[in-house]
């Protein structure tokens, strides 16, 4: 078959997300775009790698001409570790994935009970020591349930016991806070607008709250939720007695094992949709303007996919602005009619091309391309 002529469909957008465990999303851009060139080198492409706040974010505003700044910090278990985040002019993004997140524990191996956020707080302290006055915070892949604790510590805020004794690191050791101390708190943190990006509502607490619903998938056991779920009422109540703000049914208090209202009710932090934030800082709007077709996805479309991932919210972006979006993906589980609801005309899958999944995982660049 011919290829369509370049005045049929000359300029195309590249937005997808990783192909997790195979590509990132500028390597998956990357490799739809030669398979572009090899048959119409004609046309005009455009890369705009994409991510919905957790892993790979700063990646996709990197790809968009970010500067990148390297700090060093405590891993989620206190380890030593380099994290990036990425900076515009007053504005920085930091990817909680890299400094505090289940890809960076040692060894691969999860200690809930002791994992936190001190780590993420220091970079946050960077990047207003850097003169950033907007930080946008891409929540995905915590490894921690510490209510956001450490976050403030790493601000500069105490935790305290009832003697007056600041407590370890981790969500375990809430069940012990008696008071938080915020007059240490970075001085520009009170001044500085932090918009934290994430797509849960889950609240803090209860049968659907951080620890009961994501407590597992960071290695907890039963016994270790009902801790950790308990330690967050505490924690609240801490919360509430320094700040005056209730965060423990607050939608979306949960999320990152509860980062979120530990930001909001010390930081006046805001929230924002994962996908939506990435592609406001990239300039999506701009770079679809007058595009023929959109090309967006991730390694697997399903349901998941239509709660606020990256792939719908191209799709959503680029229907606005008039373009046809096509995905592809290592795998899809959503039939037609669902997929043309969600606003893409066509999806093309590696699985379809592969003998195997794992040909598909291995192989993916090439037939992507």
């Amino acid at each position: 078959m011919e290829p369509a002529s370049s005045r049929e469909r000359s300029t195309v957008v590249l937005a997808p997300d990783k192909f997790k465990g195979s590509l990132d999303a500028p390597g998956v851009a990357g490799a739809l775009a030669a398979g572009i060139a090899d048959v119409a080198p004609g046309w005009t492409v455009r890369r705009a790698p994409v991510a919905d706040g957790g892993e790979g974010t700063v990646d996709a505003v990197l790809a968009a001409g970010w500067d990148p700044v390297r700090v060093e910090a405590a891993g989620p278990l206190g380890d030593p570790l380099t994290a990036t985040y990425a900076r515009r002019g007053p504005v920085a993004l930091v990817e909680l994935a890299t400094v505090a997140g289940l890809g960076v524990l040692p060894g691969g191996i999860a200690r809930p009970l002791q994992a936190g956020t001190t780590g993420l707080g220091a970079v946050l302290a960077h990047a207003l020591d850097q003169g950033a006055d907007e930080i946008v915070v891409g929540l995905g892949g915590s490894a921690s349930t510490d209510g956001g604790a450490g976050l403030l510590v790493g601000l500069g805020a105490r935790v305290l016991d009832a003697d007056g004794r600041d407590l370890p690191p981790g969500g375990a050791a809430l069940a012990r806070a008696a008071r938080l101390d915020l007059s240490g708190l970075h001085p520009r943190a009170r001044t500085a607008r932090f918009v934290f990006a994430a797509d849960v509502d889950n609240p803090l607490l209860g049968p659907c709250g951080a620890a009961t619903v994501y407590g597992p998938q960071k290695g907890a056991d039963p016994e270790q939720v009902r801790c950790l779920d308990a330690a967050l009422a505490r924690w609240a109540w801490v919360l509430h007695d320094a700040t005056g703000h209730d965060v423990a049914d607050m939608p979306a208090a949960g999320a990152a094992g509860g980062a979120m209202c530990g930001a909001v009710s010390a930081l006046g932090a805001t929230r924002t949709s994962g996908v939506r934030a990435v592609l406001d800082l990239v300039g999506f709007d701009r770079t679809v303007a007058g595009a023929d077709l959109v090309v967006t996805g991730e390694g697997r479309l399903d349901e998941q996919s239509l709660q606020g991932k990256a792939p719908t919210g191209v799709a959503d972006a680029a229907r606005a602005a008039g373009a046809p979006v096509v995905a592809v993906a290592g795998d899809c589980l959503l039939d037609e009619a669902t997929l043309r609801s969600a606003g893409f005309a066509a999806v093309h899958t590696l699985t379809a091309l592969a003998p195997d999944r794992a040909t598909a995982i291995a192989d993916a660049a090439a037939l992507l391309r």
